[in-house]
């Protein structure tokens, strides 16, 4: 990947932009591999590359400059922005939004938040884009002096970018390294940005997750689909379901699915996607259902556990809690592990020694850095 930014020492992010993608995606292999050399059952297949550039559905931008000059990107070690709005790790056709927000944000006199002084209003951009090119604009603000002025002019902001279907304001008054707060204003009529993934039609409020890599995240998808319509289990709990992406592609008639997130705007959404499949005639969706609880703590309350459980937790990992809770006080016979660090994924496997794993995948979500997601499948075999 060409990048004039990182050549000039401007933008450093991604760290291992100085190899050929082909060693970095080998390198992630022998990694994961390396720190799952215990388990010498698992029959490892061939990883899931990545698009080396171009990839990433989601701009994440601090707000520098002025509001008659704005800039969007980073800041540098000396507090400098950096406009990072050619990246190319942003397709075109996200690159070709950010002059419109730009101008938008001059429009609407909207004073970037400035660390020495503690002043200003706006501190971040955050846009996503759907696979369709429909897009969600999120501003993050100090506070709601600057709804107003926002409101006045959407309008104008909508003429210029006709793909913009939601926008809302975060509020983070606080001041300190949070990108966004609780609370969110919405302020256009569509409450959520649709994601068409395989066959599934993922919701996406304001405050809910999805994948950077919409191309991997649905080869993940697949590949969880794959092996649990493989096992053929009665039922399926998604723990740390996030927006219901792998209950809704488990869900087949017949099958109980139950998905499990504490993040209530994740729950909304996974709901709005249930909702979707049943008016969309999906056989699958009577049976799936989702609950807003902490997962260990919900699994913990059940009187039995489900024959395959889907985890997709944070970087952390499980946690000893809920990797207890499946090794000793549960009948379940598969876990479905899905992790974006492999270091919390070995330690969570140790303290689960009854399973086995079986199958193993590494999948490129996050091209010229080290990061990548695996994908485990484990059989209890004792």
């Amino acid at each position: 990947m060409n990048c004039e930014h990182f050549r000039a020492g401007r933008c450093r992010s991604c760290t291992e932009l100085a190899q050929p993608y082909a060693m970095q995606l080998a390198g992630k292999l022998e990694h994961c591999r390396a720190l799952l050399a215990s388990h010498a059952s698992i029959d490892w297949l061939p990883p899931v590359a990545s698009v080396a550039s171009g990839f990433r559905n989601k701009a994440k931008m601090v707000v520098s400059g002025s509001a008659v000059a704005p800039i969007l990107g980073i800041r540098d070690a000396a507090g400098h922005g950096v406009d990072l709005g050619d990246c190319p790790l942003y397709p075109a056709s996200l690159q070709q939004c950010f002059p419109a927000i730009r101008a938008f944000i001059s429009r609407a006199a909207l004073d970037p938040y400035d660390l020495q002084t503690r002043r200003g209003e706006l501190k971040f951009v955050l846009l996503t884009e759907a696979p369709d090119g429909g897009l969600m604009l999120r501003f993050v603000l100090r506070s709601e002096a600057a709804i107003a002025r926002i409101r006045k002019h959407l309008l104008s902001l909508h003429e210029d970018l006709p793909q913009l279907q939601v926008v809302s304001a975060n509020l983070q008054p606080e001041h300190k390294a949070v990108l966004e707060g609780p609370r969110e204003i919405l302020l256009s009529a569509q409450p959520r940005l649709l994601l068409p993934v395989n066959e599934v039609l993922l919701h996406l409020r304001p405050q809910s997750f999805f994948q950077t890599n919409t191309a991997v995240a649905a080869a993940l998808y697949r590949q969880a689909r794959d092996w649990i319509d493989e096992l053929q289990p009665a039922a399926v709990w998604d723990l740390y379901c996030g927006v219901g992406g792998f209950a809704l592609h488990a869900a087949r008639a017949g099958r109980r699915v139950t998905g499990i997130e504490i993040e209530a705007e994740a729950i909304a959404s996974a709901e709005l996607g249930r909702q979707a499949a049943a008016q969309a005639g999906h056989a699958g969706a009577a049976s799936l259902s989702f609950v807003c609880a902490d997962a260990a703590v919900w699994a913990s309350a059940q009187a039995t556990t489900a024959p395959l459980v889907i985890v997709n937790p944070p970087r952390r990992g499980i946690g000893p809690v809920l990797a207890d809770l499946l090794e000793h006080a549960s009948d379940t016979r598969h876990v479905l592990y899905s992790s974006c660090n492999a270091e919390s994924l070995a330690r969570d496997l140790a303290a689960m020694p009854s399973f086995t794993a079986r199958r193993a995948r590494v999948l490129d979500m996050f091209p010229q850095t080290r990061h990548y997601e695996v994908i485990v499948l484990l059989e209890r075999s004792a």
